[in-house]
């Protein structure tokens, strides 16, 4: 193992870092934050790179495709043959090649899409959601198999949609599936992660319904001289809405279908990782100082952010910037939600009443259009069996010095609940590097380089423990 832990380091900071270097200046946006019909040419130039990046690894016998389908964006499968004649289950790992756009202005001397390196951190669009994760799969497979450990079939599989909620990948994994044989582990490098000392498992992710809300009063903007106090306004009667699902002092939901309480179980390892870490949400974000922050305590936010549903407004239009407007009553305000729902709701029940409510008895007989996108799905993680949790202690240990640490994510990656509703009883692995600073789908995102290599180090304990099971073993 000490030997694993030296090459992996060594090699997640040259071999890995020169991929990254490239695949940050590809401006491979998701399909959502693209103008074009069909999948774009970047999507298509960071599919070739990290093809031919992983043609270059030493993986014997490891098949390479690109999975096209008619309308949607591809996917890169690299399948690679077991070493462990005995082991007869599959490893799935998962991850994405899309990005998000830039999303504000970045500090001094960054850019989106030129690569930064700054000591353990490389800055750029991507570097850690998710480009991370093929090299890191790949070069912890290439190190068990280098270190003549036995391992199962390991199909990595990179989608290019997530970043707009993963809509093309259900019909990705209709097809690629029945290849694979008996899949009975999942790997997932897209989540998140509260400090940088141990490995941190995803027990949870809450689901998300994002909604665009349109309220138009004019056919074009008047004078507001003359027109306010008579025309409402847009932006009072869009606040009307808003109220009537959120409480605008609290923040609380008003849903019925999101009214769910968290499970004992989930109140509990909230309450021991706050012990542990002494509020660690409250030192994660770069608040300004003297915010009040939501929540009574430390192991109140971590369940708020992991089990409540929130609201946030993400995007807007019919607002021109503050140095242009003139004194105009607007005709109209868009505003993008989006309403992150508890990990066990049922999303679509949450979209038909967030749409019944936005929509029944517009304010002041105001034109209001809502336009729902797919729901994302929330998921909670089944019981994690004895020989993972061994495999991620040991791995833990090993890579990151401690003990793996458990608690649920506040994000969505719905590639998880469409998996498991069609594999069933296999076991979920849902791990990443999105710690304090990381700043994923916001500016300066970084990736923390020795926990992307302390990843691989305890991929290799898994990926081994796995491979020393026989089929039906325990």
């Amino acid at each position: 193992m000490d030997r694993i832990v030296s090459s992996l380091r060594a090699t997640i900071d040259t071999d890995l870092v020169e991929l990254l270097e490239r695949y940050l200046t590809i401006a491979c946006l998701s399909p959502d934050f693209t103008d074009a019909s069909s999948p774009s040419a970047e999507i298509d130039q960071a599919i070739a790179l990290f093809a031919r990046w992983a043609g270059e690894r030493q993986l014997v016998g490891a098949k390479i495709s690109v999975q096209r389908l008619e309308g949607r964006t591809p996917a890169l499968v690299i399948d690679i043959p077991s070493t462990a004649p005995e082991a007869t289950g599959t490893v799935l790992l998962y991850g994405h090649l899309d990005k998000q756009p830039p999303l504000g202005d970045w500090s001094d001397g960054l850019d989106p899409f030129r690569p930064v390196r700054r000591g353990d951190l490389l800055y750029g669009r991507g570097a850690a959601d998710d480009g991370y994760a093929l090299p890191t799969a790949l070069l912890a497979i290439e190190a068990a198999d280098a270190a003549g450990l036995p391992r199962g079939r390991c199909v990595v599989l990179i989608e290019a949609s997530e970043e707009s909620g993963s809509p093309d990948l259900a019909a990705h994994l209709d097809i690629l599936l029945p290849s694979c044989g008996d899949v009975d582990l999942v790997i997932c490098l897209d989540s998140g992660a509260l400090d940088f000392d141990r490995i941190w498992i995803t027990t949870s992710l809450r689901g998300n319904v994002v909604a665009t809300v349109r309220v138009t009063v004019l056919d074009q903007g008047v004078h507001s001289g003359e027109a306010s106090g008579v025309i409402p306004s847009s932006f009072r009667l869009m606040r009307q809405l808003l109220d009537r699902i959120e409480d605008p002092q609290t923040g609380e939901l008003l849903l019925d279908t999101v009214n769910i309480a968290p499970p004992a179980h989930v109140m509990a390892d909230a309450a021991v990782v706050d012990a542990e870490l002494n509020d660690p949400l409250g030192r994660h974000f770069p608040a300004r100082p003297g915010l009040e922050l939501m929540g009574r305590d430390g192991t109140d936010r971590l369940l708020r952010q992991s089990w409540a549903a929130t609201l946030s407004v993400v995007g807007a239009d019919g607002l021109p910037p503050s140095a242009v407007a003139g004194n105009v009553l607007r005709s109209s305000t868009t505003l993008k939600l989006s309403l992150r729902t508890p990990p066990s709701a049922n999303v679509e029940a949450v979209a038909s009443e967030l749409l019944a409510v936005l929509t029944a008895h517009p304010p002041s007989g105001a034109d209001v259009s809502v336009s729902l996108q797919q729901p994302a799905e929330g998921w909670v993680a089944p019981e994690t069996a004895p020989w993972l949790l061994d495999a991620l202690d040991e791995g833990s240990r090993a890579g990151f010095g401690g003990r793996p640490g458990f608690l649920g994510e506040g994000g969505s990656i719905p590639f998880l609940a469409a998996l498991e509703e069609r594999l069933g009883a296999a076991q979920f692995l849902v791990t990443g590097v999105l710690g304090p600073g990381s700043n994923a789908h916001g500016p300066d995102e970084s990736l923390h380089l020795p926990s992307a290599a302390n990843v691989a180090i305890t991929l290799v304990s898994v990926l081994a423990a796995h491979g020393r099971r026989t089929h039906g073993s325990p």
